[in-house]
């Protein structure tokens, strides 16, 4: 844990840029030489080719993301108080931009915490831990976060496991979720901008919900009043809830019947008599209301990531043409789309070359509302493209 004796990693010529930058990676291919041997999980030095110091991280030549920064001071020591300020300065940051009842804790790398992911939901924690280095260490670091939210004096009843993502296997992981400590109902009730939800963190998505969104959900509910919705991957029924706040009638698609189920009883836990729920593919439900000639004044586009590579991004921008095209189509003239995208991979310059590219075929013109971005709790590092993930574009549509 300490920065006792450990070994030198040296990177080679003109390697390292992307740390420089604010980023916290190193890969395998950027390594020259090591300077003794180590264990998987071990905290090691890295330098430059020229012996300048850059910063301590934990390696794991299991995957290519070798070595991930946890620090770039020479004299900072990685030791339980290490990661206990670390978790403070990431919740006194999340009590000054969002509410807390509900939040994300820490954001991994946008927290200097590599591999690490907390969600908070009242008065219980859901752990993801994404790589070795967090792994071997998450006795400790359960330990001090609960320590740091009573000194602070939060109370957490109760703490989940949710390290089942498939990345964990690219770090000679299983996957695996589970009590830490004494169990609990995982079934939550929280309540999101005025709205009641049921968010189960054992079986639901990542983590139990998707807290990203938590206002930009709030952000559509002005344009909804009195207006008819149509919540296209609506999951747990985030956007489509909020919308029935104040809307006349809301329909919500998913193709998964578990999502929608819960949207439901979400729905009824709300006594909403305006909403309505369906078990579809968005891209066919689109194309049939199309042939009913069925339209609406808000549609939601929030489909999962087309694209998780690099490589995939040609093809999930014709996705992301096509379905913002169809959704289009359906819009009442002057009427809202707001469409996102959650892939890493999908610069927000390209996602509005798409979006005005779909309306130039339907034509179409747009008046943009807003560009939004994944709530502030789950923080963009400038320099860092890779946490500018979420694209939530609102636009006016109207007839050319």
């Amino acid at each position: 844990m300490y920065n006792g004796d450990m070994i030198k990693v040296t990177l080679k010529r003109n390697e390292g840029r992307t740390i420089s930058q604010g980023g916290s990676w190193v890969f395998d291919n950027e390594v020259d030489t090591f300077s003794g041997a180590y264990e998987n999980g071990d905290i090691v030095e890295v330098v430059s080719y020229k012996d300048d110091f850059i910063g301590y991280g934990y390696i794991n030549d299991h995957s290519k993301i070798l070595i991930r920064i946890l620090t770039r001071k020479k004299n900072e020591v990685i030791d339980e108080d290490f990661f206990y300020q670390r978790f403070l300065d990431a919740w006194t940051y999340r009590k000054s931009v969002v509410e807390t009842n509900c939040c994300r804790v820490i954001f991994s790398d946008s927290d200097r915490l590599p591999g690490l992911i907390v969600d908070k939901f009242n008065e219980y924690l859901v752990f993801e831990l994404d790589t070795l280095g967090m792994d071997i260490r998450k006795d400790m670091l359960v330990k001090m976060m609960l320590k740091m939210f009573e000194d602070d004096g939060v109370t957490i009843k109760g703490v989940y496991e949710r390290s089942d993502a498939r990345v964990r296997t690219l770090e000679g992981l299983e996957r695996m979720k589970g009590f830490i400590g004494e169990p609990f109902d995982t079934h939550i009730e929280i309540d999101e901008n005025g709205v009641k939800l049921y968010v189960d963190i054992a079986e639901g998505q990542k983590t139990g919900y998707f807290l990203d969104q938590k206002y930009n959900h709030l952000a559509i509910r002005k344009l909804c009043k009195d207006k008819t919705v149509l919540d296209c991957c609506t999951h747990t029924g985030g956007f489509a809830l909020s919308a029935a706040k104040v809307a006349k009638k809301v329909i919500g698609i998913d193709a998964s019947k578990l999502a929608i189920d819960q949207a439901i009883e979400n729905s009824r836990l709300n006594g909403f008599d305006n909403t309505e729920f369906v078990v579809a593919d968005v891209f066919e439900y689109l194309n049939e209301m199309g042939e009913k000639k069925q339209h609406f004044d808000v549609i939601v586009l929030d489909p999962p990531a087309f694209t998780k590579s690099k490589n995939s991004v040609k093809n999930a921008s014709k996705g992301y043409k096509e379905i913002n095209y169809r959704a289009m189509k359906l819009l009442n003239p002057g009427g809202f789309l707001v469409t996102c995208s959650c892939s890493e991979y999908m610069p927000r310059d390209l996602f509005m070359k798409i979006i005005l590219s779909a309306a130039n075929d339907s034509h179409k013109r747009l008046r943009l509302v807003e560009s939004r971005a994944q709530a502030p709790d789950h923080p963009i590092i400038l320099g860092n493209n890779v946490s500018d993930y979420l694209k939530c574009i609102i636009v006016q549509v109207n007839n050319r």
